[in-house]
């Protein structure tokens, strides 16, 4: 029997190992699609170093120029495009709707997951079925309540309207209701805490992993949006995506100005998730070990 035993644990270990060695295709496969994911954000790159010259040429350049600081100082004494301006309305209301979406989504979602209430699931069904409707289809209802409200034109109209949403509510519901054991909870009933003491200081620093991964969503999604702030703000008060709609010309394309624009507002992004990536990483794989 021991012997049995001992066979089957070689062999189980044995095909462990052979499960994580990886062969020479997989390396080729993963560096083939690392170069085709990332060849054009460093073409964008080597564009918006050169001039317009470089735009059609063939074949396309893959060395950086020397332009990038004259592009950079056109983009943002550009005066139809308010570009840095565009920067700060931008981290300002990524920020702010992805605290907030962190915050009240983790609040929801502790309520769906640990409290029992009246009409709970009906409430969770009407949150689940938003996430149904496109968000095209309430622009127009959306905005007439901007009119009504005297706020368009102004950043609280592209940050107040997605202060939590439907989807937030759902996931940090459903990693609440795993995560969160309800022996924990009672233990802080009979110690007095009061029920939002038990989410602050209970339940909030244990949906962490998922409040990061919803923070990190939330804020590249608000910062990438173009629709809402193109519908409710003006030229003159923009957001990047916005600002970079507007360095397009009824009769010519500065490719080398546009795409100096997007290499600008695509650092913040990379900022934040080189910076909070390991964070969120180590979280997860916290709350995988945990559960």
């Amino acid at each position: 029997m021991k012997t049995f035993v001992a066979r089957r644990t070689r062999a189980a270990v044995a095909g462990s190992a052979r499960l994580w060695q990886a062969s020479p295709l997989t390396y080729v496969v993963l560096i083939f699609a690392i170069v085709l994911s990332a060849f054009p954000l460093y073409w964008m790159f080597v564009v918006a170093t050169r001039t317009n010259d470089v735009v059609g040429a063939v074949p396309p350049p893959f060395i950086a120029g020397q332009h990038l600081g004259d592009n950079m100082r056109r983009l943002f004494d550009n005066e139809q495009a308010h570009f840095a301006k565009a920067l700060v309305n931008s981290a300002i209301a990524s920020a702010v709707v992805a605290l907030s979406t962190v915050f009240f989504a983790s609040l929801a979602g502790f309520a769906f997951a640990k409290l029992r209430f009246r009409g709970r699931n009906a409430l969770l069904l009407v949150i689940v079925a938003t996430m149904m409707v496109p968000v095209q289809m309430g622009i127009i209802p959306l905005y007439m309540v901007m009119v009504h409200l005297h706020w368009t034109g102004k950043l609280q109209a592209v940050i107040v309207p997605f202060l939590v949403t439907g989807f937030g509510v759902f996931m940090m519901r459903q990693y609440a209701s795993q995560a969160v054991p309800d022996e924990l909870i009672e233990a802080a009933r009979v110690d007095g805490a009061s029920t939002f003491r038990i989410f602050w200081s209970v339940v909030l620093p244990a949906l962490r992993p998922a409040a990061s991964v919803l923070a990190l969503f939330t804020f590249m999604q608000t910062w990438n949006e173009f629709i809402w702030p193109r519908a409710v703000l003006n030229p003159d008060n923009p957001t990047v995506q916005y600002s970079l709609a507007l360095l397009n010309s009824a009769y010519f394309n500065d490719y080398t100005l546009m795409f100096t624009g997007t290499v600008v507002a695509t650092i913040p992004l990379f900022v934040v998730f080189v910076v909070f990536g390991r964070q969120i990483i180590g979280g997860i794989m916290e709350g995988a070990v945990k559960a």
